[in-house]
């Protein structure tokens, strides 16, 4: 792996092409659940679709959880107020991760606000929630946004899980995944020295392109009344479908 000290000059996603590739088998000796943890619906398959992807065709349990609702995507909506647009962006999750070989059991939506993670990790409500189901299905590896990630929702996913995770028995290993960092405009400083590198996905790449396009409401104008709506950029989207992915570990 390569080590990076980083800041903005430095990071890895500068010249993602120069990291080393790994294949999955650097994932696949683990036994217990493999835990994917999405702040919003579609950051699992945009980040980690083709993990999840070639984990499934390995046979491997792999559960998600999706932290937040996904209802600010689209605030001004009146075709899709907050709870049709909910019931909209679990129903783009199950449908993608159904495409990757997950099945609805294996999703697990937390439902805390959009927008406003930062506010709710902290509720005994949210802590005892997600106590409970880190205590219920024991991962031994968990995939987590990555800690210092420009939007506050996957910074405040990234706390709250790893929070949790300290009271299990067995401490999982924690592997994180960049989404924002992507853009370059947003990049933060990096102040933490890790390990990265890419996943080769190219086996799985078109399954998760075919993932990526169920999220209509992030990728399309499937939401036509609300001009402030949020959409992916081409641009953006560009990031998660080369044949790999890169993933962030703390050396």
């Amino acid at each position: 792996m390569t080590t990076y000290d980083l800041d903005i000059s430095n990071s890895p996603l500068n010249s993602p092409q120069t990291l080393p590739l790994v294949s999955i088998d650097l994932i696949a000796k683990v036994n217990a659940p493999i835990l994917i943890v999405a702040p919003h619906p579609d950051d699992e398959t945009l980040g980690c679709g083709g993990l999840i992807a070639l984990l499934r065709q390995l046979h491997l349990t792999v559960e998600v959880l999706i932290v937040s609702d996904g209802t600010q995507s689209h605030p001004n909506s009146l075709k899709y107020p907050a709870p049709v647009l909910k019931e909209l962006r679990a129903c783009e999750s199950l449908a993608a991760l159904g495409i990757l070989g997950v099945d609805s059991t294996a999703v697990t939506f937390l439902g805390l606000p959009d927008g406003g993670v930062e506010n709710s990790r902290q509720s005994p409500e949210a802590i005892a929630a997600c106590d409970d189901y880190l205590k219920r299905i024991q991962p031994s590896l968990i995939f987590l946004p990555w800690r210092q990630d420009p939007h506050p929702d996957h910074r405040a996913s990234w706390q709250l899980l790893k929070l949790c995770s300290s009271n299990l028995l067995h401490q999982p290993r924690i592997i994180e995944y960049p989404i924002w960092d992507w853009d370059h405009k947003q990049r933060q400083e990096f102040t933490a020295s890790v390990s990265a590198w890419r996943l080769d996905i190219s086996d799985v790449l078109e399954l998760k392109k075919k993932a990526i396009a169920r999220y209509l409401s992030q990728i399309s104008d499937l939401i036509d009344d609300d001009p402030q709506g949020f959409r992916l950029s081409v641009e953006m989207i560009a990031n998660f479908t080369q044949p790999w992915e890169i993933y962030l570990e703390l050396s």
